[in-house]
């Protein structure tokens, strides 16, 4: 059950580097929040990921002993994916993730709101017939020399 090999051999290297491999905070979060799942359920749970690439972290993460893999021989077979007890370990950081996230989230919008209200739309000056005037004084001017 080791974590991914930090080339610097710290320890928080290596955690870091498990959990921000591409889906992998998302997927943790999927089985938090419903429990064991099927593989399919996880790919519709976490929009977007492939199924190449959630093989891939589902693999990663139980070689780390952060999840588990249960295999029933059914027809079809039924695969479950759910947290195993280093896994649960990782609840609360991901509880206090989303506390941050989602006070970023409302901060940003508030801030995207204010500036955009307080921004005026640019004014285009309404053409006037000034610049051909003075090309018009120039162009005699030469005429006259």
């Amino acid at each position: 059950m080791p974590l991914p090999a930090s080339p610097i051999g710290c320890p928080m290297d290596a955690l870091l580097r498990l959990l921000m491999g591409p889906w992998t905070t998302y997927i943790l979060w999927a089985l938090r929040q419903n429990g064991p799942m099927r593989f399919g359920a996880i790919r519709r749970t976490v929009q977007g990921v492939s199924a190449k690439v959630l093989t891939e972290r589902l693999r990663m993460l139980e070689k780390a002993g952060v999840i588990y893999r249960e295999y029933k021989p059914r027809i079809p077979p039924e695969v479950l994916y759910g947290l195993t007890p280093r896994g649960r370990q990782l609840g609360p950081i991901l509880d206090s993730l989303d506390s941050i996230a989602q006070k970023w989230n409302s901060e940003d919008q508030r801030s995207e709101e204010t500036s955009n209200a307080s921004v005026a739309p640019a004014r285009i000056p309404a053409p006037t017939s000034e610049p051909k005037r003075r090309v018009a004084v120039a162009m005699a001017g030469r005429a006259g020399v």
